[in-house]
């Protein structure tokens, strides 16, 4: 990311919006159709309940959390002037889910796309939507996380079907000319060796779809989980450390944490990393359980609306996922 005394804007978000499904799924319920109970559940994971959309696809809960964004703020839709839409769950291959949101949104003056990074999703297409505002072409940008996860969940292996929850949340990035505020600074990578632990087989180019496929259900979500654990816990609390250090952050002057919510022990070792004190990490994986790329924007939805986060804060945003992929985006909060 080019130097703050090189920029002429910073991105900054300037509104929050989210959808989270009627539906519950507490751990009860899990507890009747697959060998597991709630003590295991909350002991491994910090998950209590998830929901679950039982009709409608990513792009509803897309749309009705960027409606909800609307609700908040004097922006229209058709002032908006690009969407990027975080999933790994869009409603079909193409058009983009990008597109679909668009229309239901009436955002007539919009383009858009759909960027597919997993639980990391929502910080590369934040960094990306920062991006187009800081070149200056660009001074609305939708950037949503939306994923229909029990759309690829196998209910009945107990070892993941646990995790998955449905979600969505946006946030609007507009230019500020005071870099004081904004998102100043990003680190992110991948490392495609990490493809075999967590994956989707089939469905794509490599393993179209077939009967044998569905027979052997690749069309769901597959996850070696001490594999998986193990490089995100390191991951995800190194990228959180090295982006506080390169920006001189010490653990004072952070004033939230705000970690993908896929597992609580993984957010918890993250921010002891940082030294960072537990009223200073945003949590909600109890509620919703791992919503993917929606994840982040929905603690940053959350807590703004709770009246915890104001302007001048400074949050480290972190995440890990499948790719592998992994990263953290430095921000101060830029609006009251």
């Amino acid at each position: 990311m080019q130097s703050q005394n090189k920029k002429l804007r910073n991105a900054v978000i300037t509104a929050v919006g989210m959808y989270a499904p009627e539906k519950v799924m507490d751990n009860k319920y899990f507890e009747s159709i697959v060998d597991t109970n709630d003590e295991w559940i909350v002991s491994r994971t910090g998950i209590k309940e998830r929901r679950k959309m039982e009709n409608g696809a990513t792009s509803d809960m897309a749309a009705l959390a960027c409606e909800d964004l609307f609700r908040t703020t004097n922006v229209k839709p058709e002032e908006i002037d690009v969407i990027i839409v975080a999933t790994v769950t869009p409603d079909m291959f193409f058009p983009a889910t990008a597109c679909l949101v668009q229309d239901k949104i009436g955002a007539k003056n919009a383009w858009g796309f759909d960027l597919s990074a997993a639980c990391s999703g929502f910080l590369f297409a934040l960094q990306t939507g920062a991006s187009l505002i800081e070149g200056g072409s660009y001074k609305k940008v939708l950037v949503v996380g939306s994923d229909k996860m029990s759309a690829i969940t196998d209910y009945t292996d107990r070892n993941t079907c646990i995790l998955f929850g449905d979600a969505a949340s946006a946030v609007l990035l507009e230019p500020t000319t005071d870099l004081n505020y904004g998102i100043k600074d990003s680190m992110l990578f991948v490392d495609g060796a990490g493809k075999d632990a967590l994956n989707m087989k089939a469905g794509g180019s490599a393993l179209p779809s077939t009967e044998e496929t569905i027979k052997n259900k690749l069309h769901y979500i597959y996850q070696d989980g001490k594999a998986v654990f193990k490089v995100a816990v390191k991951g995800m609390a190194d990228i959180s450390y090295e982006i506080m250090e390169r920006n001189g952050l010490k653990s004072e002057d952070v004033s939230y944490l705000v970690p993908h919510q896929a597992n609580l022990r993984i957010i918890s070792a993250t921010a002891q990393r940082m030294g960072v004190s537990e009223d200073k990490v945003m949590i909600n994986i109890d509620k919703y359980g791992n919503t993917t790329a929606a994840t982040i924007p929905l603690c940053l939805t959350e807590y703004y609306r709770a009246g915890k986060v104001k302007k001048g804060d400074n949050l480290i945003l972190a995440a890990f996922g499948a790719g592998y992929t992994w990263g953290s985006i430095y921000l101060t909060w830029g609006f009251d």
